[in-house]
């Protein structure tokens, strides 16, 4: 169960609810799979993401959220793309993040 007073969301992606939370260990998966270079960087390239991207910001925030799931295991949920950037989107504001990113 997601505590919202830590900056967790909860997204259910085949019948199990996931936490997802905006970490800063979250923070620097996700700059580094999206090779970004600095935060603005990070910034500009969350404006332009793409299918794999949105995957591997999942990924990171379920990190982030505790699950212990591999990136392979993640790739084989079934997605939703507007339920997943809904609830990625609500875990960076969650964090503070007045911009999260739009997918």
């Amino acid at each position: 169960m997601a505590n919202e007073a830590r900056g967790e969301v909860t997204i259910e992606l085949g019948g199990k609810a996931y936490c997802l939370c905006l970490t800063m260990g979250a923070l620097a998966e996700i700059e580094a799979a999206l090779e970004a270079k600095s935060l603005d960087d990070l910034d500009a390239r969350l404006k332009a993401l793409r299918a794999g991207d949105i995957l591997s910001i999942l990924h990171a925030l379920m990190k982030g959220g505790g699950e212990t799931l591999t990136l392979e295991e993640a790739r084989a949920l079934p997605l939703d793309i507007a339920k997943t950037t809904t609830a990625i989107g609500a875990a960076f504001r969650a964090a503070g993040v007045k911009q999260p990113p739009a997918a």
